[in-house]
């Protein structure tokens, strides 16, 4: 027979916001079921060094990190449920959604912490260099390039911005893009073109990370000319991949209202159109995609399912 599992709050995402919300909702008295996803704890669980969360002195390790989020969800009450939901009704409370396992989730409210992930280039060697100078966060790695030379690969917003920050660390900051012009806004261009620690090759792709050393780490990229064909080398200690992000937002499409795929949210809340439906962490903020700013929305979202159930159970007690 078919497992249904009957909530006051459905978290789904197993995040620095989803386990956040877990810890709030639990502490709540409101008994939370996580649906763990696909990815279990999250990006941070493929990060190795983290020293950008408030509370340690000294580096930390991603997995670890995401492994005691847990661990103060379970302890204060929240239900951990290894499964990837695959439909849902949103129609009407309360919820219904389906796990790949078949499992039944009746939910009367929804947080949605699925989250982004980064887009990457496919090329060889980047994952095998993820974490060893190959990273899409300089706000989360940048630091370690202090001094150290560090490439950026795109040529949106999101890339000049990038090499933006770098500067704070790095006096070589090489931004790469496969065309001759920039899609960023013309004032980021700006700036871009007025830092003396930045300089642009165009028309160029990222053939290869290349490594080395000991312990092996990035020690260069090989590029090809996408005009002429030539091949050329930069040497690097860093690279910075920044060609965008893909919110987790596939299930939502047609049901909640998304801009560039991310859902949309009341202003200053983690309400969604739905009513008892709220979203947290990088699965609705483009701009920050911070581990920090995704634990604090996660815990707006308890609050406001808090206060969401908090007013519909005092309706139906003034209907009855």
């Amino acid at each position: 027979m078919t497992a249904t599992h009957s909530t006051r709050m459905l978290i789904l995402g197993s995040g620095p916001a989803g386990l956040s919300a877990a810890i709030y909702g639990a502490r709540a008295g409101l008994a939370p079921i996580v649906v763990q996803g696909m990815q279990p704890g999250g990006q941070l669980t493929i990060t190795t060094d983290v020293e950008n969360y408030p509370g340690f002195k000294d580096v930390i390790q991603g997995p670890w990190l995401m492994e005691q989020m847990q661990a103060q969800a379970e302890h204060v009450g929240a239900q951990m449920m290894y499964d990837q939901i695959v439909d849902i009704d949103l129609s009407e409370r309360p919820f219904r959604l389906t796990g790949d396992s078949g499992t039944l989730y009746v939910a009367d409210t929804l947080v949605i912490c699925t989250g982004a992930q980064a887009k990457w280039l496919g090329v060889e060697g980047e994952e095998h260099l993820q974490g060893k100078g190959v990273s899409a966060c300089a706000t989360c790695d940048g630091f370690f390039y202090r001094g150290k030379k560090v490439v950026v690969i795109g040529g949106g917003n999101t890339a000049v911005e990038e090499a933006l920050y770098l500067t704070n660390h790095s006096h070589d900051v090489t931004l790469i893009h496969r065309r001759d012009s920039l899609r960023a806004e013309k004032i980021l261009q700006a700036r871009l073109h007025a830092h003396p620690n930045i300089k642009v090759l165009w028309n160029k792709a990222v053939d290869k990370f290349v490594g080395g050393g000991a312990p092996e780490g990035l020690v260069g990229v090989d590029l090809i000319d996408t005009v002429t064909g030539e091949k050329s080398h930069v040497p690097t200690d860093g690279g910075f991949v920044a060609i965008g992000h893909h919110p987790a937002t596939e299930l939502f499409e047609g049901k909640l209202p998304l801009d560039e795929g991310y859902i949309v949210v009341e202003k200053g809340t983690t309400r969604t159109a739905i009513p008892g439906v709220f979203a947290a962490g990088d699965v609705t903020d483009k701009i920050y995609r911070q581990a920090v700013t995704a634990a604090g929305m996660g815990c707006m979202a308890a609050l406001d399912v808090e206060k969401f159930l908090a007013e519909a159970d005092f309706e139906e007690l003034v209907e009855a």
